[in-house]
């Protein structure tokens, strides 16, 4: 237990000893110095292990060759990861652009500077005069469309009516077997009264003949296709037929409890007795 203790009471009491922030900038101020010393060096060593005369001129750093950078005081090596950065596509596009460099040193980017000539450059993508052709947009008459005879092409003519309007209501009407008003559009998955609204104008219906069912010797798949009729409706036309005999008209239908008459007066052009 003593053991364990004692480390605890000794860090509790010992005196921390805080770094002195200015003992922290004259260590950053020797750093800086440094860097500043060794870059004056290297530029030094570089320029006259070259053998070379150091030559100031005025120029582009975006055009200068490898001959001219060493002429300015670089190294051959410096002054070629210069002229491979302006062979890739890299631009000088203000002086400042230089001290970016790691090559050239801050001593050199100083002695230099006032020689800097930076052209314009030029656009990458050739300025193109654009003349703009008003044109003149003739308004299409309206079309008139026969919802019994036409396809969907023609369909799809009706302003409102896209491809996929003009799809629906060509497999309603097979599943019909013809339209007999204008009003079973509004039938159609997706077609409301604000719809038929927009396109009635647009749209005829010829007198054609329906697909007919005999209601009195239809099976179960001739009657199916009828979207008035769900499968329970159907079977209990057929079993009450077979009870009862044979249908005379749409009145022996109101017999059958689970048709009313509206779905009976939509049914009667498609039956016959």
């Amino acid at each position: 237990m003593l053991l364990k203790v004692i480390p605890i009471v000794y860090d509790h009491f010992r005196i921390v000893e805080k770094d002195d922030p200015g003992l922290l900038a004259k260590i950053r101020k020797i750093e800086i110095t440094d860097q500043q010393n060794f870059n004056y060096t290297r530029d030094r060593i570089e320029s006259t292990s070259t053998g070379k005369v150091v030559t100031l001129f005025n120029f582009d750093p975006n055009q200068l060759d490898s001959e001219g950078w060493q002429k300015l005081g670089l190294s051959a090596k410096q002054a070629q990861v210069i002229v491979n950065y302006t062979l890739k596509g890299g631009r000088f596009r203000r002086v400042e652009d230089l001290a970016k460099m790691y090559t050239i040193s801050p001593a050199m980017y100083d002695k230099i500077r006032p020689f800097v000539r930076i052209e314009d450059q030029p656009d990458n993508f050739k300025k193109t005069d654009f003349v703009y052709e008003k044109k003149e947009y003739v308004k299409k008459a309206p079309v008139i469309v026969d919802i019994n005879t036409a396809d969907s092409a023609q369909l799809d003519e009706i302003k409102g009516i896209g491809g996929a309007f003009a799809n629906r209501i060509l497999k309603y009407r097979e599943r019909l077997g013809g339209f007999y008003k204008k009003e079973q559009l509004m039938e159609v998955y997706g077609l409301d009264s604000a719809k038929y609204d927009e396109i009635r104008d647009q749209i005829t219906l010829s007198r054609i003949d329906l697909k007919i069912v005999n209601i009195n010797t239809a099976q179960f798949n001739d009657l199916k296709s009828n979207p008035y009729l769900s499968y329970k409706q159907i079977n209990a036309i057929i079993q009450y037929r077979k009870q009862h005999g044979n249908y005379n008209n749409p009145s022996d239908l109101k017999k059958i409890v689970i048709l009313n008459q509206k779905i009976i007066d939509q049914i009667t052009p498609y039956i016959s007795f």
